[in-house]
């Protein structure tokens, strides 16, 4: 039984990370790239013995945002719009470089060590990020299977590309999938660590607050009924007190520890542009150069201060995604826009998919925001297993807010990438809708013979990846199943294809 195989997801990791090395090198060099009107900061140093063999195995890895990235672990954040990317992955990259890949310094110029250490440091980082999905699945699902599909679904997810390039995605979801996990064993203090330092990687970490306030108030709940039972008079009093207080306590310190990273990065940014401490003589002429062509602006003691710095609550992050990348309610619902509306639909499906399925199964659950039981609930001892799992509510409402704001307030193409990376279930859902629709996966047949999922020359009792060995029958297979595959493997390859060339892509 595939229930009962290896580790599948980790051989399926590995085997993902070698194919995409390979293909995006190839694909690199195959493809010329597209003069994009991209962000290309000029190499001031020296290349070195090594670095046109790395430009040629990695450069695919180090595009668009990518070279954000590259730029702030190399030279610290120097133009105003680098601040819309958060330091943790900076901190990450140009740490692997001087310490692990130290002894090729003599060989390797900063930005070969740097793209080296995005190879070396995405790769272990989504192992890490599938590790954790799985862990994650299996305590909230409670479905040994249905868990194990969702993390071998990830491997091949349609956000491929930025997983493995020089974004924060996988950083991020090794840290929030592990600091959910933390936080639904009861660890608070650990979990509220990893999601904070997952805010130091991404923005979006805040959000992640919702559970640190749900996932409590939930077990509070439960302690005040148990103790409506079992205990009596000034002893029930004193025991509401003490889980309400705890509650409080546990809530605001949570919230503090979550947004720390955040509010510490505002003020970073608010300290280098409204209180500079640099000159223009400080900075290489190069990249000044760069900025006088584009209109990037830099830290001046000697200027004045950006207007940004006037305003009430001067939040540089919110200026430059006003500014510079026209981010906000509704601005991307333009005609010109459709494609990308196209291209980020199969994902928004999924959320709509799940979301619309998870009331449809209950709707009790929902209206009372799964917060207490009723009495047809009671008398159940397990709660089903499964996607329809009460547990699961919380990450249903969580994907759903990610869906509403990234469709109506981000440019609409960071979609697949964005919920891909923040929440487990798109691959839920989809894990969930083969089980239910395909016959060669179902659940009441997996144990017929006739129906078992191995190749032709292999041992009737081998163990087999269920996703692999779904592929040869692909035409067979029901249409859920050929729409869920091909949606993920397309984006797969089209992905890497399009986003190592400096195409567009989401």
């Amino acid at each position: 039984k595939w229930l009962s195989s290896p580790n599948w997801h980790l051989y399926f990791s590995c085997l993902r990370i070698l194919t995409i090395m390979s293909l995006q090198a190839v694909l690199n060099a195959a493809i010329p790239d597209h003069d994009a009107d991209a962000f290309r900061p000029p190499r001031t140093e020296e290349p070195l013995y090594l670095d046109s063999v790395v430009e040629w195995l990695f450069g695919g890895l180090s595009h668009w945002d990518a070279e954000h990235f590259l730029f702030i672990a190399e030279r610290g954040y120097l133009y105003e719009h680098n601040f819309a990317f958060f330091p943790l992955f900076p901190v990450v990259l140009r740490g692997l470089a001087e310490t692990l890949l130290w002894p090729l310094s003599n060989w390797l110029s900063v930005r070969g060590r740097l793209l080296v250490a995005v190879a070396l440091g995405n790769s272990a980082l989504f192992l890490l990020s599938t590790v954790a999905l799985h862990a994650l699945s299996r305590i909230v699902l409670q479905d040994r299977r249905l868990a194990l599909l969702s993390s071998l679904l990830y491997c091949i997810t349609p956000a491929n590309v930025f997983m493995t390039a020089g974004y924060s995605e996988s950083l991020f979801a090794a840290l929030t999938f592990g600091g959910l996990y933390l936080l639904e064993k009861g660890f608070i203090f650990r979990a509220c660590l990893a999601l904070s330092i997952a805010t130091a990687a991404r923005s979006n970490g805040l959000v992640n607050i919702g559970f640190l306030l749900y996932l409590p108030s939930l077990h509070a709940i439960s302690q005040i009924r148990l103790y409506r039972t079992t205990t009596k008079g000034h002893s029930k009093v004193f025991h509401y007190i003490w889980v309400i207080v705890c509650l409080l306590l546990t809530s605001l310190l949570g919230t503090a520890i979550i947004a720390l990273p955040f509010c510490a990065f505002q003020y970073y940014g608010y300290r280098t542009f409204c209180t500079p401490s640099t000159s223009l003589e400080s900075i290489p002429p190069a990249l000044l150069s760069l900025a006088e062509r584009k209109g990037y602006r830099v830290p001046d003691e000697n200027g004045p201060p950006p207007l940004w710095c006037m305003r009430p609550l001067p939040l540089l992050y919110s200026h430059i995604q006003d500014v510079y990348w026209d981010v906000g309610f509704l601005r991307y619902f333009e005609l010109k826009q459709i494609p990308n509306f196209l291209l980020a639909l199969p994902m928004a499906t999924l959320g709509i998919m799940a979301s619309y399925a998870y009331f449809q199964a209950n709707p009790e659950l929902c209206m009372r925001l799964g917060l207490w039981e009723t009495n047809a609930s009671k008398g159940l001892d397990k709660p089903m297993p499964g996607f329809f799992n009460p547990r699961v509510f919380v990450y249903v409402v969580h994907s759903a807010v990610l869906l509403v704001f990234g469709t109506l307030c981000m440019h609409v193409q960071v979609l697949t990438r964005f919920m891909a990376s923040s929440s487990p279930v798109p691959f839920w859902i989809s894990a969930h809708l083969l089980l239910l629709n395909e016959p060669l996966l179902h659940r009441r047949k997996t144990s017929n013979p006739s129906v078992q999922l191995h190749s032709r020359n292999s041992c009737k009792h081998t163990p087999q990846n269920p996703i692999v060995a779904l592929l040869p029958h692909f035409k067979t297979c029901s249409s859920t199943t050929q729409s869920i595959l091909g949606y993920f493997l397309s984006y797969w390859l089209l992905g890497l294809a399009l986003h190592c060339n400096f195409l567009p892509w989401t």
